[in-house]
């Protein structure tokens, strides 16, 4: 059974949401949070598996809420729900640490399953979208330092020639089976992989990868 915290401003959206998630054979609402503070202090005590987690809310907004839940280092994931599909806190808050983040309008199905995955240790984000995401808002990365670099970012220095490759193309968007297809692989090989670089780099799921293949310059 996967366990959700609702964080929304908004009583009708938390009703709407509750409504929906509870229709579910393998879902439960275990609480809901109408900001920030809330969100975090109810995560703590309650330790959902996925909190639901809108963005704009008065005092505490989501982006700091899901910094604190992550910084806890809990199991609990945040899935980010945004206005647009190119929102400007979407960004921030993968950086922020959420497993990935959805429209607000998105269809029933699409929110059922992203929870889902989330709470399976998947990224919401499908890697087209991770993509166009981060080529939006490639400004926000961290400006590169004047001294001139004499080694290899040391977050990627666990992974081997093969796997830098692998996250490399993961950074461009490529899906498990374009890899496979391209570089010649079985695609079980490419899911081993790919574990094996969130293994090694401690990134949370696909989004936290490519976003450190952005940042180590792998690809930009």
């Amino acid at each position: 059974m996967t366990t959700v915290l609702i964080a929304d401003d908004q009583p009708l959206q938390r009703f709407g949401f509750r409504m929906l998630l509870e229709s579910q054979d393998d879902m439960t609402v275990v609480g809901e949070a109408s900001n920030g503070a809330e969100a975090t202090r109810m995560t703590t005590e309650l330790h959902p598996d996925v909190v639901l987690m809108d963005v704009r809310m008065p005092g505490l907004d989501g982006i700091e809420a899901t910094r604190r839940i992550v910084a806890g280092g809990g199991r609990t994931r945040v899935l980010i729900l945004t206005t647009f599909d190119l929102d400007e806190y979407a960004y921030s808050g993968l950086r922020a640490g959420a497993s990935g983040f959805l429209v607000k309008d998105a269809q029933p199905e699409e929110l059922l399953s992203g929870i889902r995955a989330v709470a399976t240790g998947d990224a919401v984000v499908a890697p087209s979208l991770t993509r166009r995401l981060l080529d939006a808002y490639v400004h926000h990365l961290p400006a590169a330092t004047t001294t001139p670099a004499v080694s290899p970012d040391p977050r990627l220095s666990p992974l081997t020639d093969r796997e830098t490759e692998i996250l490399r193309v993961m950074g461009q968007g490529w899906t498990n089976t374009e890899i496979a297809e391209r570089l010649h692989l079985a695609e079980s090989t490419v899911k081993t992989h790919v574990g094996r670089i969130l293994a090694k780099t401690g990134s949370r799921d696909r989004v936290q990868a490519v976003i450190l293949a952005y940042e180590t310059k792998l690809v930009g």
